[in-house]
């Protein structure tokens, strides 16, 4: 039987992360958004832990979880859309609730070799472009979910 990793019960995702991204998969520890930027394949993982601003914060075993559905999904990433760098960051200056950006980054992109952030204004995904994207991950997505 699998451990259980502990989560908040009544965890809510903050406004920010709300209004800019869509939720996409749920993890054993954390959340699976999509970024509404189609610039980048651009997802980030926030742990369902309520009243956490840094991963030092987590418990070991959540940091362990962190740290392994991180890895799955930067490697299962580069490989479906073909990246050239996974950017990984949690920064958290803007958004305080702890939070991973995963970034597949291309020498062709327009922010290379720069970081993403402030750059250049969000380009919001058609809602075909959302459906296009889900049909290519989720499928590939469901595989390292059962891993997990």
């Amino acid at each position: 039987m699998a451990e259980v990793i502990p989560v908040s019960e009544s965890f809510s995702l903050h406004p920010q992360l709300v209004q800019d991204c869509f939720e996409l998969a749920e993890f054993p520890l954390c959340k699976l958004l999509l970024c509404n930027d189609s610039s980048y394949p651009w997802f980030i993982l926030v742990p369902k832990v309520n009243d956490v601003s840094d991963i030092y914060q987590l418990d070991w075993q959540q940091q362990q979880q962190l740290l392994n559905e991180s890895s799955l999904l930067s490697e299962l990433l580069i490989q479906v859309f073909d990246g050239y760098k996974m950017n990984v960051a949690a920064l958290g200056n803007v958004v305080e609730q702890l939070h991973v950006h995963h970034v597949v980054r291309y020498k062709e992109d327009v922010s290379w070799p720069k970081p993403i952030w402030g750059q250049q204004p969000l380009t919001p995904y058609t809602a075909e472009a959302i459906v296009a994207l889900k049909e290519k991950l989720l499928p590939k997505l469901s595989i390292i979910l059962d891993t997990l």
